[in-house]
């Protein structure tokens, strides 16, 4: 194992997450090679800088025209230069200010300094890398969105069990998530991504089912368990009910025992309604961890950045930067959100009005962009293709069970008569 790993497993040796590395994850760490020694330029390099491969005239990378009048208020720098392996500072401290004030319980001495990594799937996929082994079980929601298999199953050879979090009632099915974090620490270890709002079901928890949770992870934690939590925020503040939680479920992890590490995976794809920019943030969190141990976990997060992608895109970063300091965003963004709510809420009414469907059986939603239906006697694919095939509506089919329909793409006028036709072909296909 390389030195640098080992100085950094010697940092977190007896913490949740020196317990909780996967071996991929031990072994990692971050090179004090080219992007480390360039960082040093950066600072010390007054008279020349002749350590990373761009090109430069006069102070500033050499660009070109058509780029440069695509992004008249960006400076070069901003526009091609190579942005830093764990993201520019700024746009990384940006995001933990505005962290703390989305979430104002967080305890800003137990999280790290988030890192930006190439969209949320990304950070996904970089935290299952640096957790989970071939053969280790995380939990997940079912529903839950497909790619976590073909993350977690197919690339690190995990296995993915999925709980049932609805069964037929108003809201979560805590019993059976009880039932299977219990089930999961009898090896001694708990893993379990939490993704609210949920996609495919477009639930939020309210505030007793959260402190269930809480009160659940706590438990086990007390009780002798290492707890792995990632939270997938993809969809974080788009909250409909007043009685949802309005935090994320990570700033309370980040509180309750030395036991528990929890990952915030998030960023403007959602948030901010800039999907193709292809940014997101990784955050750890944990009541028993120190900035040094934070360090260390950053710098093995940034050895799976360097060693897949190098770096994140640079001018998303200065553009996310540029929309939360323009003063038009705040109104835009809740202009957008009533947008959604109100598609929302147009679902609600149909759906309302319509109770007892036979074959279609709305899950609980209440956020998000999505709802979903459990398909009862009707093979969700089929109901699919019937839709497209004969009245020309794109919907997602998920396990032949669950077929999703996300309202967040539908203009209001046209709600009643898509869902109209979704109810009837249903119907249809099950006479």
């Amino acid at each position: 194992m390389h030195i640098l790993a080992q100085e950094l497993n010697g940092v977190l040796e007896g913490t949740v997450a020196s317990r909780l590395l996967s071996k991929l994850g031990s072994r990692l760490y971050f090179p004090k090679g080219i992007i480390a020694q360039a960082a040093e330029a950066r600072i010390s390099a007054h008279k020349a800088n002749g350590t990373i491969g761009m090109a430069y005239s006069k102070g500033s990378p050499l660009l070109m025209s058509a780029i440069a009048e695509a992004m008249p208020l960006f400076t070069p720098e901003e526009i091609v230069a190579y942005a830093p392996t764990a993201g520019v500072e700024k746009a990384r401290l940006a995001w933990k200010e505005m962290l703390i004030q989305k979430n104002p319980f967080i305890n800003p001495e137990h999280i790290s300094l988030p890192v930006v990594v190439p969209g949320i799937t990304a950070g996904i996929s970089y935290m299952s890398d640096l957790f989970l082994n071939e053969g280790d079980v995380i939990i997940a929601s079912d529903p839950c969105w497909d790619n976590y298999e073909l993350v977690f199953q197919e690339r690190s050879g995990a296995v993915v069990k999925e709980i049932p979090f609805f069964n037929g009632g108003p809201g979560l099915a805590m019993e059976s998530i009880e039932r299977g974090v219990r089930e999961a620490v009898e090896t001694g270890t708990a893993r379990i991504i939490l993704n609210f709002p949920n996609n495919p079901s477009g639930y939020s928890p309210t505030i007793d089912e959260a402190e269930r949770i809480f009160g659940l992870l706590e438990d086990v934690a007390a009780r002798g368990a290492d707890v792995l939590v990632f939270c997938d925020d993809a969809y974080f503040g788009l909250f409909y009910e007043d009685h949802i939680i309005q935090e994320s479920i990570f700033c309370r992890l980040t509180n309750l025992h030395e036991r528990i590490l929890a990952v915030k995976i998030d960023g403007p794809t959602k948030e901010d309604y800039a999907w193709g920019l292809r940014m997101g943030f990784v955050t750890f969190g944990c009541k028993g961890m120190e900035a040094r141990h934070y360090d260390a976990l950053v710098k093995k997060l940034m050895g799976c950045i360097r060693s897949s992608v190098s770096c994140a895109n640079t001018p998303a970063q200065y553009l996310m930067l540029q929309t939360m300091s323009d003063p038009r965003t705040n109104a835009e963004k809740e202009a957008c959100f009533e947008l959604l709510r109100r598609r929302y809420r147009a679902v609600k009414r149909f759906i309302a009005e319509r109770p007892g469907h036979k074959a279609l059986e709305p899950l609980p939603f209440n956020s998000g962009y999505f709802m979903s239906f459990r398909c009862n006697g009707l093979d969700a694919e089929t109901l699919r293709r019937t839709l497209l095939a004969e009245h020309g509506i794109g919907t997602i089919a998920l396990g032949g069970v669950y077929l999703r329909v996300a309202f967040s793409s539908i203009e209001e006028e046209d709600i009643p008569a898509v869902y109209r036709a979704i109810y009837d072909t249903a119907k249809a296909l099950t006479e």
